[in-house]
């Protein structure tokens, strides 16, 4: 087995390979910047800078070419531009990770792959259970399913310095097969309409694509290229624009055939990755946090969107994660992750409700009018706060390695 072969499929002594550290310090750093700037969205949503804080956001931006402009708001464009990063970056990490991470082996997959499904649709039974028979709101049902990765390891780092690291690959797991639904989802359902022609464009796009990958075409300019080609293509197509970050990511090869050593795709996320997580999501927070507390009371959070949101992602997170997890690690199918507890998987069933970033999206996907978003602002920072909190007291006073808690109460 060579060494990059050993840094990617196995933990020596206890330690994580070099390469989750690194993705873990940089996930987690930006889950802190994304805090601060939410924070201050908040902040400037609700003082005196607000009328600054809306004309900011919805400062109008227009591109074109001739007589083809296209002229939105600039949080429009921070979800239907610079967002197609992050999503490259998440068809990025999927693709290395099925070539030589812990997507890789099929034993490595079951137990965080169908938590991750169980995660998804228990939040989604909850939001339709509560917002059954309101059709202003259904449409929002996916919300709560998301996870916030780079949120939730920065809890995980910050209050879980004695976590077991196969739990930490766990949360890296699911939240991984939690982005690949999310993707799914938007895919299938928030689309706004399809028009042929695009779409069969996009298609010769694709096949350009894997066609270039086949062949070990590493440069990646070209990839780059035929990804500006689909992101037009979905733009007019009514699909939306972020999955062409995705196709883009999955189709970079993995490794130069010639120079093994040479591995475009982890070439591409060392130069993607500062930038996505320290420039473009906190643009998203800072654009997309910013809810207006004036005139809510209590009634406000039991509206059924942001009250099936909140208890979505507190509730349905904790049930679908651990209870499909204790399912089958206690019906054998399953081993319990190394050196973890059932206090583990709980703490993780609960870091996972944090939705955020992609809860934000996939709400100003499902709705169009100000007050729908308002009340999805309202469910997503509930919600996630929800879980921050009771997610510290687990990790704070649980899960240390020290305290002694009997193990059938966990």
């Amino acid at each position: 087995m060579t060494q990059h072969q050993s840094e990617n499929t196995s933990i020596h002594k206890g330690i994580l390979p070099r390469r989750i550290h690194e993705f873990m310090a940089t996930e987690s750093a930006s889950g802190i910047v994304m805090i601060v700037f939410a924070v201050l969205a908040i902040i400037a949503a609700n003082s005196p800078f607000s009328p600054w804080y809306q004309n900011f956001i919805h400062t109008n931006i227009s591109f074109g070419l001739g007589d083809r402009i296209s002229s939105e708001s600039l949080s429009h464009w921070v979800k239907d531009i610079l967002m197609v990063f992050f999503f490259l970056i998440i068809g990025l990490e999927l693709n290395r990770e099925m070539h030589e991470g812990f997507l890789s082996k099929r034993d490595q997959i079951i137990l965080p792959l169908i938590a991750a499904i169980g995660g998804m649709a228990f939040p989604d039974f909850i939001f339709l259970g509560i917002n059954y028979g309101n059709p202003e709101t259904i449409n929002g049902w996916a919300i709560p399913s998301a996870t916030d990765i780079a949120f939730a390891l920065a809890l995980l780092t910050i209050l879980g310095k004695t976590i077991p690291p196969a739990i930490k690959i766990f949360l890296l797991t699911v939240a991984i097969f939690d982005d690949l639904g999310a993707i799914i989802i938007i895919a299938i359902f928030y689309n706004n309409g399809l028009t042929i022609t695009p779409i069969f464009l996009a298609i010769a796009g694709i096949i350009t694509l894997f066609t270039l990958n086949r062949n070990n075409i590493t440069s990646i300019a070209p990839y780059m290229m035929i990804g500006i080609f689909l992101w037009f293509c979905f733009y007019h197509s009514g699909i939306h624009t972020t999955l062409a970050g995705v196709i883009v990511g999955i189709s970079v090869p993995m490794r130069n055939f010639s120079e093994m050593r040479h591995s475009p795709v982890n070439k591409l996320i060392h130069f993607l990755h500062p930038w996505v997580s320290f420039l473009i999501l906190p643009i998203f927070a800072f654009t997309n946090a910013g809810v207006s507390l004036r005139g809510l009371s209590f009634t406000s959070f039991s509206e059924p969107l942001p009250l099936g949101i909140a208890l979505g992602l507190f509730l349905g997170k904790q049930i679908g994660i651990f209870g499909s997890t204790f399912l089958l690690i206690k019906g054998n199918m399953v081993n319990m992750p190394e050196d973890s507890k059932w206090r583990h998987i709980y703490a993780v069933s609960v870091v996972a409700g944090i939705g955020f970033t992609m809860s934000f999206f996939i709400g100003m996907l499902a709705f169009s009018t100000p007050e729908l978003q308002e009340m999805v602002k309202l469910g997503v920072i509930s919600g996630s706060v929800l879980c921050i909190i009771w997610g510290s007291v687990i990790l704070r006073y649980f899960c240390r390695r020290k305290t002694e808690i009997p193990e059938n109460i966990c």
